[in-house]
């Protein structure tokens, strides 16, 4: 798949540059990363990290670093309910191991891997900057926090049943 930006994103993508001082343009890199993976199902793609890197006109490679670096980027696709469960020292010492455990066993499933409807990717997360709601995950732009198999088994059933409408 690759992606073309609208006129109208074009034009978004070329205010959101102006900001930065001339010869800096990579410093819009993680916003039109952000961009692009709206724009492709939400992951990053070659081509789109290829087209990334033409707009700023930088080397795809210094595309590549980043958009492998950060958790937040999806180099492969993901379902259209993104499961990210954090894992770090908080989260671990109140439970995310039993929650990833959970979540799998529910959704059979593992770690980086999508449900066959497509509905679900469980992805474990690195620090999301929530510990004192632990154990927590990230769901788009919202955090679901203080975990339990119930709370799972409500969003699990909650997000199937928006699916259906």
């Amino acid at each position: 798949m690759s992606i073309r930006f609208s006129e109208e994103k074009l034009k978004e993508v070329k205010e959101l540059i102006s900001h930065y001082p001339e010869g800096k343009q990579k410093s819009a890199l993680i916003p039109l990363l952000h961009m692009a993976q709206d724009e492709n199902g939400g992951w990053l793609d070659a081509p789109a990290m290829d087209y990334v890197a033409e707009i700023l006109q930088i080397l795809p490679i210094e595309v590549y670093e980043v958009a492998t670096f950060y958790s937040m980027f999806n180099t492969k696709p993901v379902g259209k309910h993104l499961l990210e469960v954090c894992r770090t020292g908080p989260c671990m010492l109140n439970g995310s191991d039993q929650i990833i455990d959970y979540i799998k066993e529910k959704l059979g499933i593992g770690e980086g891997e999508t449900t066959t409807d497509g509905l679900f990717t469980l992805k474990p997360a690195e620090c999301l900057g929530a510990c004192g709601y632990a154990p927590m995950m990230q769901l788009g732009k919202t955090y679901r926090e203080h975990l339990t198999k119930e709370k799972i088994d409500k969003l699990i059933d909650e997000l199937r049943g928006q699916a259906k409408n």
